[in-house]
């Protein structure tokens, strides 16, 4: 029995191989348009660094002016739904401080409120294209 899927990469550690991507999408609070430069650009930096310390690797991202699209591949041990809480409230901690208009347009950065889709039915491929597109939305 063939288990690979040579579109996915496996992760290996001790008694455990996986692979779990998942598209999630999160919104700033009302819906706020308030992702522009240079918070987006800071947004981006904040998400990279934290991958090892929450065991995720970002594989697509794109920060909208309104919204959240990250395709990401989680541990399993930790599970998406830990990751994602720990991603938006790192963030909104920094950027908050960072930018000190945020705390005057809003009363926390995010909703609390987040889509998790798992990768599965689509390829890989598809959801990074759909990613990638939301750049001329």
């Amino acid at each position: 029995m063939e288990i690979a899927n040579k579109e996915k990469e496996y992760h290996y550690e001790d008694h455990m191989v996986y692979s779990c991507q998942y598209h999630v999408i999160f919104c700033p609070k009302y819906r706020r348009s308030v992702l522009n430069p240079p918070i987006d650009g800071r947004l981006k930096q904040l998400i990279l660094e934290k991958q090892d310390d929450y065991r995720y690797k970002v594989l697509e991202m794109e920060v909208m002016p309104d919204h959240v699209h990250l395709l990401i591949d989680v541990n399993p041990k930790r599970g998406v739904y830990y990751v994602v809480n720990r991603i938006k409230g790192y963030t909104s901690h920094v950027l908050r401080e960072e930018f000190p208009e945020l705390k005057r347009k809003l009363p926390t950065l995010w909703t609390h409120s987040k889509f998790i889709s798992s990768v599965g039915a689509v390829t890989l491929e598809i959801v990074k294209k759909y990613i990638e597109e939301q750049k001329g939305v």
